[in-house]
């Protein structure tokens, strides 16, 4: 299946996950159900941006004037009086400004004479003055449904007066590794075993979209294990299951048997792709299984892919596809076969900007120091012309 394909069956019908409440300290990075309005005006009236005297321009427009302070406002004990002829009130930064005042003089263009101030500096209507609701206004629509909630976002959203948020529960993502061969990260390998390291990037690249992780471990090269791992997946009430392993078609690979066997209706098993050729997709039920390639390379990158938009889908977000970019190749390519390239790629500028992808020489599928190396995936379409080095290309950038 080509590689539109696939990811057009994997988000179909993904629809945004109903909507809950997250106070603004748990709100990080989710993603709103509604639009959020402002409860309040900002400033809710006009406030001093700076240190000084509120006085009446017309009093303070040369530097004859000679004024009479009659008080004094701070942040949060506004004035009793308006301000008359020919006087000022010491005010400073957040303070409201009084009645009758047009304009703050700030201290530095002012020396006091007991309770009198000249000026060094003509005053200037509306000067130092942050007028009523410059920010923003009760009822302004200032967040967005589909947006995900940055550190600023969560800041306006309390200056709008809102203690939590309605936003998209979280896709909850269940993980099952399976292989005789895996032994923990700390564990000697013993004859013919390999070190486990797949789920530790895959975890932390489902939680950097926003998804709720559950790990399931590894189970063994049985059916009996691995349909375990699905059902307890499915206890978890995960959204998303991914297996990572056992999804080609040797004897050892059990995954399609063991999903098939717990009632899951299989789109695709085989994507035209590299790396990750041996690719599945199905659903038992509201569960969306996506079965990853056993070797670490095709696991990230075709979680990279596929389960990214998918969490992303789910989770409510308006841009969920990843955006191509465009470079100038880094050194030749050979002509490709059938299957869409995704080549590890280093990120160069030259010196006028231009972007140049280099990818790397060796493209083995296995190679995670080459993958940890890469900051992009360049894209070659199948049966792409080979291309020489300053040809144009296009890329998706890892994430960092």
């Amino acid at each position: 299946m080509p590689v539109a394909d696939a990811l057009a069956a994997i988000l179909a019908g993904a629809a945004p996950l109903p909507e809950e409440l997250a106070a603004l300290d748990t709100a990080f990075h989710r993603v709103l159900a509604r639009d959020v309005a402002a409860l309040r005006t900002q400033p809710p009236q006009a406030m001093s941006a700076m240190d000084g005297y509120a006085v009446r321009s017309a009093d303070a427009a040369d530097l004859t004037a000679r004024l009479k302070v009659i008080g004094e406002v701070a942040a949060g004990r506004p004035f009793a009086r308006a301000v008359g002829s020919n006087e000022a009130v010491r005010i400073f930064t957040g303070g409201v400004i009084p009645d009758g005042a047009d304009a703050v003089i700030i201290q530095e263009d002012t020396v006091i004479d007991g309770d009198h101030i000249t000026i060094t500096e003509a005053a200037k209507p509306g000067r130092h003055i942050r007028a009523a609701g410059v920010d923003f206004r009760e009822g302004d629509v200032l967040l967005t449904r589909g947006s995900r909630l940055t550190d600023r976002d969560l800041s306006l959203a309390a200056g709008m007066n809102h203690p939590e948020l309605a936003v998209h529960r979280r896709p909850k993502v269940a993980m099952l590794a399976t292989g005789d061969e895996l032994v923990m990260p700390g564990v000697t390998p013993g004859p013919g075993q390999i070190v486990y390291s797949n789920g530790y990037g895959l975890r932390v690249l489902a939680r950097a979209e926003g998804a709720e992780v559950v790990d399931l471990g590894i189970a063994a090269d049985t059916v009996a294990a691995t349909t375990e791992g699905i059902r307890r997946a499915r206890e978890a009430g995960a959204d998303i299951l991914i297996t990572m392993g056992g999804a080609s078609v040797g004897d050892h690979d059990l995954v399609k048997q063991s999903l098939e066997a717990c009632g899951v209706t299989m789109a695709f098993w085989r994507i035209a792709m590299r790396p990750g050729k041996p690719m599945m997709h199905g659903r038992l039920g509201a569960m969306r299984v996506i079965g990853l390639p056993g070797n670490p390379v095709s696991s990230y990158v075709c979680a990279y892919l596929f389960l990214v938009p998918l969490i992303r889908a789910l989770s409510g977000r308006t841009t969920i596809h990843h955006v191509r970019e465009s470079a100038e190749l880094g050194r030749d390519l050979a002509a490709n076969d059938q299957r869409e390239d995704y080549l590890r790629a280093r990120l160069e500028a030259r010196e006028d900007g231009t972007l140049i992808a280099v990818p790397v020489n060796h493209q083995d599928s296995s190679l995670l120091g080459n993958l940890a190396a890469a900051r992009a995936l360049v894209i070659r379409p199948p049966f792409a012309t080979a291309a020489c080095a300053g040809a144009p290309c296009e890329f998706l950038r890892l994430p960092e």
